[in-house]
């Protein structure tokens, strides 16, 4: 007789004991929590109780003690709460950045395109016959010599044209980028946790810009009823507050730090779940947030035309379903000329990351 047998699920990707296993778990659970690291360890606990984490041999309370003498956590000696120090927020960098990173798909050739030039030059693997107008740096004088040898004999060495063989090279750019992340309270409402998403994805771009573009920039801005730059070191301990959604001055403020970056490429990334419903006018806040408010959205979309005429494009990851937010993100897109993605919260690092390297490199033929 066929059938189905039921068990109990037991799920695979649990940590099974050892400092470093617990280490990754422990690490993204600071990320819902805030950089609590009370927190965080009490739901170890609760997990601990449920999935077995840990065993008689390698304890909680070993691995706590762990944390203390290897740096990632301190006591206070007045209180005797936990915090987290610097290390453990650049394994949480770090960490994010191997989530997102690792995901990352390979990308056929040409798929590196840019409008502007940048600075310094990197070879790649293609080979290509010469054509009029290539530098002479880029001849693969070996390969070159290999091929007049191969077409035309030893005895009569010749080399023509046709045997010069070029090297392809990619062209890097160097790119000041703001990320924008909306704080307001639409960011926890209806049961989904959209603000932990992108904490992970501003961590893991800073940590990647860090570590292999350390020429690039990046500013963090984010904007509930105002807007207000914050640093790396701020990003695990963000958390929404009771705002409004004042887009035009996160766009304002992000456009005042990229006047201030030397470099000729620069951009906007901006995510959001929701639209903009403040403004702030003499002092005082102009809110609405019943449908899309015209006076609002007409400010937001000025400033959209504004950072065209700079020369700083926008891609919008919009997290939200709404047809009628949708409509105005396509809206604010084609007045910036920029791009919007209708993203997941699964999908959102994959995207930025994907668009960050794409926009600064070119071929050079």
């Amino acid at each position: 007789m066929r059938g189905f047998r039921f068990s109990e699920f037991l799920p695979s990707d649990m940590p099974k004991g050892g400092f470093d296993n617990l280490l990754k778990l422990f690490s993204q659970l600071l990320n819902y929590t805030a950089g609590d690291a009370a927190e965080a360890l009490a739901w170890m606990n609760e997990l601990d109780k449920q999935y077995k984490l840990t065993d008689d041999e390698y304890g909680m309370g070993d691995f706590i003690e762990d944390l203390k003498n290897k740096g990632y956590l301190q006591e206070n000696p007045l209180d005797g709460s936990f915090q987290i120090t610097p290390k453990t927020e650049q394994t949480i960098r770090q960490s994010a950045l191997e989530e997102i990173f690792g995901k990352l798909k390979k990308s056929g050739k040409g798929n590196h395109g840019s409008n502007r030039s940048g600075v310094g030059e990197e070879k790649n693997a293609d080979r290509r016959e010469y054509q009029y107008g290539d530098s002479l740096d880029q001849i693969d004088m070996t390969a070159s010599i290999h091929n007049a040898q191969i077409n035309h004999g030893l005895q009569n060495f010749t080399l023509t044209e046709r045997d010069l063989e070029v090297e392809e090279r990619d062209y890097k750019t160097l790119t000041s980028t703001v990320l924008m992340i909306d704080i307001s309270h639409s960011m926890i409402l209806y049961g989904e946790d959209r603000i932990t998403p992108a904490k992970k994805v501003a961590m893991a771009l800073a940590e990647l810009i860090r570590t292999k573009y350390p020429k690039d920039t990046l500013d963090i801005v984010v904007f509930g009823n105002d807007a207000w730059p914050i640093t790396l070191k701020d990003l695990p301990y963000l958390q929404v507050g009771p705002y409004h959604t004042n887009t035009y001055a996160g766009l304002e403020l992000a456009t005042d730090l990229l006047r201030r970056r030397k470099t000729h490429n620069k951009q906007i990334f901006m995510i959001t779940d929701g639209k903009p419903t403040c403004l702030k006018e003499h002092g005082r806040y102009y809110k609405n947030s019943m449908g899309l408010d015209r006076k609002v959205v007409n400010k937001t979309l000025t400033m959209a035309a504004q950072c065209k005429r700079l020369k700083i494009p926008i891609t919008t990851f919009m997290i939200a379903r709404d047809p009628y937010l949708q409509q105005f993100v396509r809206q604010f897109t084609q007045v910036n000329g920029g791009k919007a993605f209708y993203s997941s919260l699964n999908g959102l690092g994959e995207y930025i990351f994907e668009d960050y390297i794409k926009n600064r490199r070119r071929t050079v033929r």
